[in-house]
């Protein structure tokens, strides 16, 4: 613990000396304290969710693109902010335990708390702003990035931890802020703000930690003023259409697996409530065609082809539990509408499909929905043709399939302003 506050605390006097030192006048800093409480997503959890209040500091370097630097991309957001931020969440707070009930199967009820454990976060944020006076600024965010906890699911000590089972997760926060200008250069703000950390099925347990609460911070921005000038008058954006075809290849653990070890397998068994599960490959292929339509965004529909490597592991366990009327079949076949938030060459792309085809056994049909969702965050390189690199999360109902890396190839079928 003492190491983490002390690289918190690095963070902040190098953001700092940062910004006192850029002759742009550009880079700002942030410290902030959030006050949360963990959120149950559903009745399994709300069973052996117990204590729920944890904290969380933070700092962030940012940068501010200003109206004199004839930014077009930047004008048609307002001119946002990016971060460079770092939060550690103090989480011993947040306890679970099982009581004794039927709905545990063979699992075996132990005499203490599970904690939940302390997560240092590192992320990339983008600060909108939707209002902005002498006084007052007014935004909402997103977050982006990973975490790494000092204490995740195990047999000795931490047992009833189904939130987290991997010491690096992914993270993700969204939330609004209000900013009270103390003075030229430092404002005071509040907001409210969510936050996730999960495995992306990359690990089990896998339920994910959800919190919710209010942020409080401290902004030093120099540049602010700047911000308020009249933006230049900004070029017109002619729309076009592109095609994408972008290759994926993920990995995913499986619950049938959770589900098998936790619930089915005798107390004198070495997989009994085990921390060990196979990592299986998952590989996807889309062909988008899309719409450009302003510099932000460009929206459009696809065909998603997937091939799950794990569906001869999930007939498998079917056939131990009996279960022989279901189909089986790695083959997965999908129609989505897709949508990029664009800024610069970062990207934002979310999808929301529907199966065209799906066996995957029993437990897909019980559990998974007929729609499925991707998110993920990509970089395009244009020195290469516009070729993305990028990473996504697959779900069913934000529920975790697999994470994937994915490489995407545009196809120009008009051409660009």
């Amino acid at each position: 613990m003492k190491r983490l506050l002390t690289a918190l605390l690095l963070f902040v006097c190098l953001s700092a000396s940062a910004a006192e030192g850029d002759s742009l006048r550009r880079t700002g800093v942030t410290v902030f304290v959030n006050p949360v409480r963990q959120i149950a997503m559903d009745q399994y959890e709300r069973m052996w969710l117990k204590d729920k209040n944890a904290i969380a500091f933070g700092a962030e370097i940012s940068h501010t693109s200003l109206p004199k630097d004839s930014d077009d991309i930047a004008a048609d957001y307002g001119f946002p902010t990016l971060a460079l931020g770092t939060e550690l969440s103090l989480n011993n707070g947040v306890t679970m335990r099982k009581r004794p009930d039927p709905a545990w199967g063979k699992a075996q009820t132990v005499d203490y708390d599970s904690k939940l454990g302390d997560i240092l976060s590192l992320y990339l944020g983008f600060y909108r702003p939707l209002l902005r006076t002498r006084k007052w600024e007014i935004d909402y965010h997103l977050k982006a990035g990973i975490g790494y906890g000092s204490h995740v699911y195990n047999r000795e000590d931490d047992i009833d931890n189904e939130l987290i089972g991997s010491k690096l997760t992914i993270f993700f926060g969204a939330g609004v802020r209000a900013t009270y200008r103390l003075s030229r250069d430092w404002g005071l703000s509040a907001g409210l703000e969510f936050g996730h950390h999960s495995n992306g099925a990359l690990d089990r347990p896998n339920k994910g930690e959800n919190h919710l609460g209010p942020v409080v911070g401290l902004r030093y921005s120099p540049y602010y003023e700047a911000t308020l000038e009249r933006p230049h008058r900004r070029a017109p954006f002619r729309s076009f259409w592109y095609g994408e075809v972008a290759a994926g290849v993920g990995a995913k653990t499986l619950l049938e697996d959770w589900q098998l070890t936790q619930f089915e397998t005798d107390p004198d068994d070495p997989d009994h409530r085990t921390s060990r599960f196979r990592l299986y490959t998952a590989w996807s292929l889309q062909a988008n065609v899309m719409c450009r339509y302003a510099r932000r965004w460009a929206s459009g529909f696809g065909a998603d082809v997937f091939y799950g490597s794990y569906s001869h592991r999930v007939e498998e366990l079917d056939q131990l539990h009996g279960i022989t009327d279901v189909s089986h079949s790695p083959w997965s076949l999908g129609l989505a509408a897709k949508h990029e938030a664009f800024y610069h060459n970062l990207s934002l792309a979310m999808s929301l499909g529907v199966y065209l085809y799906r066996e995957m056994g029993s437990s897909a049909k019980e559990i998974e929905k007929p729609y499925y969702e991707r998110i993920g965050i990509h970089y395009t390189m244009p020195r290469l043709g516009g070729l993305k690199v990028g990473a996504n999360v697959k779900a069913h109902l934000t529920k975790a399939d697999y994470t994937e890396l994915v490489v995407t190839v545009p196809i120009t079928f008009s051409k660009k302003n």
